[in-house]
């Protein structure tokens, strides 16, 4: 381990770790409170068609990834509150940006490099400048949630009441769905496209069993998504396996474990 750690690329692993935990603490308590989870998978896939985008015009994918979420977001956000079924825009979103995605690619002149990477995630080849772009992500969406704390916490708990009180629900509503679309993107170079979904709701999910307030299930999910991320990039090191699904298999056996926990403790 003390060896790994002189090796810059494991270094960068652990930094990009840590700072898509903080996005994914803050943004995915929200999502789990909220029980939108699917829209959250339905903006990931969404973003694919930007990345596709980005190979055949030639420009960085994750610039691409984060307008087609950002768009997907807004549109999954605004039809279903215009009366439309949500799990329907959300299907057809989701279909859409991977077929996008991938009409886009077949077009692009030559090889897609790193395709892969995007679909799977690969932490380990991290570049410094998706960091500095991570961070100021993260910088974005603490901001954001800072300043409309009790906005977001009125939206995620009882919508009616945010209303008498005046708050802007729908369009705090889509805000929120716009942290989750910057969200999305952040985590796409780790876990990839596919499994973005697990790494936003289960240290989130993991937290809720154990607090209560909405600031300590954040707190808490952070703190489980570092050492959670940690583990699956040493185990993905070690064991030389992909290391997207060695952070998302770490994630789902300390839900296992946390749930059993929770339910053991209940019933003594």
């Amino acid at each position: 381990m003390i060896d790994l750690l002189g090796y810059q690329f494991f270094q960068n692993a652990l930094i990009a770790g840590f700072l898509a935990s903080i996005a994914c603490g803050i943004v995915g308590t929200y999502v789990v409170v909220k029980r939108i989870s699917f829209i959250s998978g339905g903006i990931s896939h969404s973003a694919f068609g930007g990345i596709g985008l980005a190979y055949l015009f030639g420009f960085e994918p994750l610039f691409g990834a984060a307008a087609f979420a950002l768009l997907s977001a807004l549109g999954i956000g605004v039809a279903s509150r215009q009366g439309e079924r949500e799990d329907t825009v959300i299907a057809a979103m989701w279909a859409t940006g991977m077929a996008l995605g991938i009409l886009f690619i077949s077009m692009a002149p030559g090889y897609a490099p790193d395709l892969l990477s995007y679909l799977f995630g690969n932490i380990l080849f991290v570049p410094a400048s998706d960091l500095l772009l991570m961070a100021a992500f993260d910088i974005i969406i603490c901001g954001i949630v800072a300043l409309f704390y009790n906005e977001f916490l009125a939206m995620t708990f009882d919508e009616e009441f945010a209303t008498i009180m005046n708050i802007p629900v729908e369009r705090v509503y889509l805000l929120l769905l716009c942290l989750a679309a910057l969200t999305v993107v952040m985590m796409i170079r780790i876990v990839g496209v596919i499994l973005v979904i697990a790494l936003l709701t289960i240290p989130a999910a993991i937290a809720r069993q154990h607090r209560q307030s909405l600031h300590g299930i954040m707190a808490m999910a952070t703190g489980t998504g570092i050492l959670l991320t940690g583990v699956g990039i040493l185990f993905s090191v070690l064991a030389d396996v992909p290391s997207g699904a060695s952070i998302i298999l770490a994630c789902a056996a300390a839900y296992v474990l946390s749930t059993v926990i929770v339910r053991a403790r209940g019933s003594g």
